[in-house]
């Protein structure tokens, strides 16, 4: 087994804290020492959305690298606490999922998580198993382990109490039955975002309560989106999809702040840790230039999830669009058909620039939008077809449309 000082280099690489501190080299040590088996490592994902992003992928990537020095990993898709909603970081109550959505949302959740975990050893276990079964008796004994005062001692809680926001009595058990996911599974490490500190020592007590050795605690920094500001979300629109297709995500990285990057590289790519911190000095003192390293994080995250060639191609794209500020000749193409005129929001549904009505007005209005390089700022407007044929329709510098009219000619 890989000597216990390596293993804690990598592991609490961007790690923020480790619970109680010195207690994962104690748990280490006794396992080279062969006193205790490898680690059960507890990661806990709740389904509330279809799609991963690369936020998500920060905890997952640090449970890949337990797995890589043998230790257990254990993935809890959260079927049942879905339907109650982490409270964690939220200033508002998060709306209800049925069992229908939560089950489809961990169906794309697996997926997308094996894109970085490996097969062996792992263990990937629904907490609806041992939660939805619960008793009246149950709830009101696991409700005895917390006061109301501890609750509230927690920062996203007490905010909104101090505002005076409605807290539901089901957030405030939340804490107490992702604690009994650590019993459950006899977890010796739980990871998790440093806003899940809290949820991750009730863990803890809940285990010492049963009488199981208490598990050591990892957080792991919120990583910030593409705003460079934010935590990374898909309803702040700030995200990169685990599941973007290559051009996509290459782009996307590209429109990173350079604040952001060495965080990146440290978090969410396979580059050692040692070359990160080559890249840090390099990027302060000058002898790295930022879109050198850009390009190079945008590279290493396309190869990661989809492949070289893939990264290459991306790149190739890039540059044609960005750089040399032409029409990749693979563009697709969307015809106008026989009509005589289009309203923009709806040309650009047609055309797939846009998910919604809603959405397309949202984006001319931004200034997202244009023709042939020149901006569409109204989102009222009507096009005449026969001025659309032989140009490109663009949203921001990644997706683009020739449009063509192969059918008829306009009618009304």
């Amino acid at each position: 087994m890989t000597p216990v000082d390596e293993q804690l280099r990598v592991l609490l690489d961007g790690a923020v804290d480790s619970l109680p501190v010195g207690e994962l080299e104690r748990k280490l040590s006794q396992v080279a020492g062969g006193r205790r088996p490898p680690l059960r490592v507890k990661l806990g994902f709740d389904p509330t959305a279809p799609d991963l992003h690369l936020g998500h992928t920060v905890p997952l990537r640090k449970l890949r690298a337990f797995q890589r020095f043998g230790h257990t990993a254990v993935l809890v898709i959260g079927g049942f606490t879905a339907r109650v909603g982490d409270p964690s970081g939220r200033s508002t109550t998060r709306p209800r999922l049925s069992p229908e959505q939560v089950e489809a949302n961990a169906a794309t959740y697996l997926r997308q998580a094996g894109k970085v975990l490996a097969d062996e050893p792992l263990e990937v276990v629904d907490n609806a198993v041992w939660l939805a079964g619960m008793t009246m008796p149950d709830v009101l004994e696991l409700a005895s382990t917390v006061t109301v005062a501890q609750l509230l001692q927690r920062d996203d809680f007490s905010a909104r109490y101090g505002r005076g926001h409605p807290i539901a009595l089901s957030e405030f058990v939340y804490p107490l039955l992702q604690g009994r996911d650590s019993v459950a599974v006899r977890s010796d490490v739980e990871l998790g975002g440093t806003d899940q500190t809290f949820n991750l020592l009730v863990g803890r007590d809940l285990q010492q309560r049963v009488g199981q050795v208490p598990q050591c605690v990892l957080t792991l920094p919120l990583l910030t989106g593409l705003d460079g500001d934010r935590k990374m979300s898909k309803t702040l629109g700030n995200h990169v999809g685990v599941d973007d297709d290559p051009a996509d995500m290459f782009g996307k990285v590209m429109s990173l702040p350079d604040e952001s990057m060495v965080t990146w590289f440290r978090l969410v790519t396979e580059v050692p840790p040692d070359e990160t911190d080559a890249v840090e000095r390099a990027l302060r003192d000058g002898s790295l230039h930022p879109l050198t390293a850009k390009r190079r994080l945008a590279r290493e995250l396309v190869t990661l999830y989809h492949s070289g060639r893939d990264a290459r191609e991306a790149e190739r794209r890039f540059d044609i669009v960005h750089r040399d500020r032409a029409v990749p000749e693979d563009t697709p193409t969307f015809d106008v058909g026989a009509r005589s005129r289009w309203f923009l929001p709806t040309l650009l549904c047609d055309a797939g620039l846009a998910a919604s009505g809603s959405q397309a007005r949202r984006l001319v209005e931004q200034g997202g939008v244009r023709l042939d390089g020149r901006p569409l700022g109204d989102p009222t407007a009507e096009l005449p077809a026969d001025e659309l044929a032989g140009r490109v329709l663009a949203v921001g510098r990644r997706h683009l449309v020739r449009l063509e009219r192969r059918r008829g000619r306009p009618t009304g």
